[in-house]
């Protein structure tokens, strides 16, 4: 369903950028490009990061993502938020880039836990459908297992999870965002949720009751 254009907090500041795009005029430091990216640079990355599962393919997935808004931005018509779309191209960006990174290279587990354990973005799985305590002595060991069993969702498991329980999505934002129903939203996290449990009730377990 269409998001009503008055109500979208992003408007005002695309719609400059679209003047600067038509009119030529460069961007600067101050310019309204400029001021777009500080806006969604550390959301962008974020999604990229846990899809991805690497800073490495995490910062090209958002290269890619802005250079594909910087491209488009002129012919947006705000028939959705303007952050559904942006994250929309982050999610196909970082799926895409996945698959390219996986068919060029094997990454050791070792690497990827070293990578993992240096990365200051934070999962905040809070909801009322899943309960998962964390307290803050283990909580970077938990991060890291929460990151791996998301790493191994499919890509459309792992895209949904991430929009709801990093970017905290409603699940009406997240099927504007993929353009897919209400119920195939539901339909998915359910799966997801039960995915994760199989991964995470061991370690729960060990941590909290071990």
């Amino acid at each position: 369903m269409p998001t009503e254009p008055s109500i979208d907090p992003d408007r005002a500041l695309v719609e400059a950028c679209q003047v600067a795009l038509a009119a030529g005029t460069p961007d600067g430091l101050d310019g309204p490009f400029s001021e777009l990216y500080g806006r969604f640079s550390d959301r962008v990355y974020n999604v990229c990061y846990r899809i991805t599962g690497n800073s490495t393919d995490a910062l090209d997935a958002s290269q890619e993502t802005f250079g594909t808004v910087c491209r488009k931005v002129g012919d947006f018509r705000f028939q959705s938020r303007f952050s559904s779309w942006v994250y929309r191209i982050a999610v196909n960006a970082s799926i895409d880039l996945r698959r390219r990174s996986r068919a060029r290279r094997v990454t050791s587990l070792d690497s990827a836990r070293e990578d993992e354990s240096s990365e200051s973005v934070k999962f905040d799985v809070s909801d009322d459908s899943i309960e998962m305590p964390m307290h803050s002595a283990s909580r970077r060991e938990l991060e890291g297992e929460i990151q791996r069993a998301i790493s191994r969702l499919s890509p459309k498991l792992r895209a949904i999870t991430v929009l709801r329980y990093v970017e905290s999505l409603s699940y009406d934002e997240i099927a504007e965002t993929l353009k897919i129903s209400l119920g195939t939203v539901k339909s998915r996290l359910a799966r997801a949720h039960r995915a994760l449990d199989r991964e995470l009730t061991p370690l729960l377990d060990k941590h909290y009751l071990g």
